[in-house]
């Protein structure tokens, strides 16, 4: 399935001032389909963290924001190396961890990584 957002995706990777995405929309109208296929060919490996089935995952973010201990947890859960260069890290369902939410511009200043974010 081939879809136009891949196309603004695809820009976002190459701006020079990348922030974290957040992607809103609907339940179930593909935005997770989206990001994964966007990893699939943009990047050579993609994170994939959904906090409504990892619940223990939004500890991560209670004790602080400090993205470089964050990006080892995240390196242990999903079994990846994270590299700002090759790796997208998708956060999916985030909502259910409000910190997570929040630590996103600390990603942008502390670790400019492509991180994506999906609420619904």
């Amino acid at each position: 399935m081939e879809r136009i957002e891949l196309k603004t995706l695809k820009a976002w990777k190459h701006a020079d001032t990348r922030k974290p995405m957040i992607i809103r929309g609907a339940r179930q109208v593909g935005k997770t389909w989206l990001m994964q296929e966007f990893g699939k060919r943009e990047y050579e490996q993609t994170a994939y963290v959904n906090f409504e089935s990892s619940v223990h995952l939004a500890r991560l973010f209670a004790e602080d924001y400090d993205t470089h201990r964050i990006i080892r947890a995240l390196e242990i859960e999903t079994g990846k190396k994270i590299n700002a260069e090759n790796t997208l890290i998708i956060f999916d369902e985030i909502q259910a961890a409000p910190k997570a939410l929040h630590s996103l511009k600390y990603f942008e200043t502390n670790t400019p990584t492509a991180c994506v974010s999906i609420c619904t």
